[in-house]
């Protein structure tokens, strides 16, 4: 794997480093041994897999609250999504600050995404899927989010928004929210 630090302090796109014969390509996604050298936990506590049938499709912008915040590894293993995640941790150098990156089935890439962070996709093809390994479990009591859309962030969306759950629409701005 090739790590490459995101412009937000403690993310990462992660790349994958393929080694390639007749048959096609084989390359590590994940390892423990790697994770550790970079500082970024090991223990993974769930996976889990997003489908999504239409292209513009937004999700997010989502994160846990302490004591169960959540780190997370995010995948693109079928279609394209544009990933984003926005630095939520107040003492952070990057606080408010966000990035986005072209996740797709062939570039294999993946992001990093520390406790402390909102996370979200839009999909840029039909029938895209999302893996994502989690590295705390799901709380329904701690689960918040921050919207999409919040000028404080004034996220570059790639796409007109086709589908987004009332949910993801519900969340509050950033100045309205309880910390």
């Amino acid at each position: 794997m090739i790590f490459r630090e995101a412009p937000l302090a403690g993310a990462f796109l992660l790349e994958l480093e393929r080694r390639t014969d007749e048959r096609g390509y084989f390359a590590r996604s994940f390892c423990v041994q790697e994770f550790v050298a970079h500082g970024l936990p090991t223990a993974v506590m769930q996976c889990n897999v997003s489908f999504n049938h239409t292209r513009g499709t937004l999700r997010g912008m989502h994160f846990q609250r302490s004591p169960m915040a959540e780190a997370k590894l995010v995948r693109c293993t079928r279609g394209a999504i544009y990933d984003v995640i926005i630095d939520l941790r107040q003492e952070s150098p990057t606080y408010c600050r966000w990035y986005g990156a072209e996740l797709t089935e062939e570039n294999g890439s993946a992001i990093f995404i520390p406790e402390g962070f909102a996370h979200g996709f839009q999909t840029l093809a039909d029938s895209s899927e999302v893996f994502y390994q989690m590295f705390a479990g799901y709380s329904a009591e701690h689960a918040a989010g921050v919207r999409w859309d919040d000028p404080a962030f004034s996220i570059s969306w790639p796409l007109p928004v086709s589908t987004i759950a009332e949910k993801d629409q519900a969340f509050p701005l950033l100045k309205d929210m309880v910390r």
